[in-house]
């Protein structure tokens, strides 16, 4: 089994110059508010708001006038913890597998609950509207915008939203190849597995990498 960090950070850009990237690794770039241009070896991409991009090598981001960011990293075990992070958790995954990265944005209407469940790998989501009550074995989380939380997949989770406005979140998950194009969720119990399920998904990247 190899051992990573996966770690959540957001930058606040501006149009004065662009900002390097770190060492190539595993990065996903979501565009909270604002636009931004990633500039890589090969590529160039502009986003908007609400769109993503996943980025392996050295790379800079320019932001068109002021931006906020939230990136995403897969780091080696033993990382040390980062001042700017959000968020930083260690996942265990296995070489023999193959692997994928997905970032999606999940939206909620008032009201709506994502009835108990799992997933086939672990997570962290980023609120970015709303509220949403996260209760994991026996204990409660309340998140407001800009509060993070990790999943790490097999615990069943139950995620209530706020009842007044609509919610949501962008999440950025480590999940096994064979699942590329298709949801990771399971209803863990049988009474909800015919109840309303009123979250949407917009998917933005689903692309293997190594680990």
């Amino acid at each position: 089994m190899s051992t990573r960090l996966l770690r959540i950070c957001r930058d606040t850009l501006s149009a004065a110059a662009p900002v390097p990237l770190g060492p190539a690794r595993a990065r996903i770039l979501f565009v909270e508010s604002g636009l931004v241009r990633v500039r890589a070896q090969g590529f160039a991409a502009g986003l908007a708001a609400s769109t993503a991009c996943l980025v392996t090598g050295a790379a800079d981001v320019l932001a068109a006038g002021n931006a906020t960011v939230l990136r995403w990293e897969l780091h080696r075990a033993g990382t040390p913890p980062a001042d700017d992070a959000l968020l930083e958790s260690p996942i265990t995954l296995d070489p023999a597998v193959g692997w994928l990265i997905r970032c999606d944005r999940v939206d909620f209407p008032p009201g709506a609950v994502a009835w108990t469940h799992v997933h086939r790998g672990p997570g962290i989501r980023c609120l970015l509207e709303g509220t949403v009550r996260v209760e994991v074995d026996g204990h409660a989380q309340d998140v407001v915008p800009g509060g993070a939380w990790f999943e790490a997949g097999p615990d069943p989770v139950l995620a209530i939203a706020s009842t007044t406005v609509p919610s949501a979140f962008a999440r950025v998950m480590v999940l096994p190849a064979e699942l590329i194009g298709r949801s990771s969720i399971r209803y863990v119990l049988p009474e909800d597995q015919d109840k309303p399920k009123r979250q949407s998904y917009r998917l933005l990247v689903d692309e293997p990498i190594t680990v």
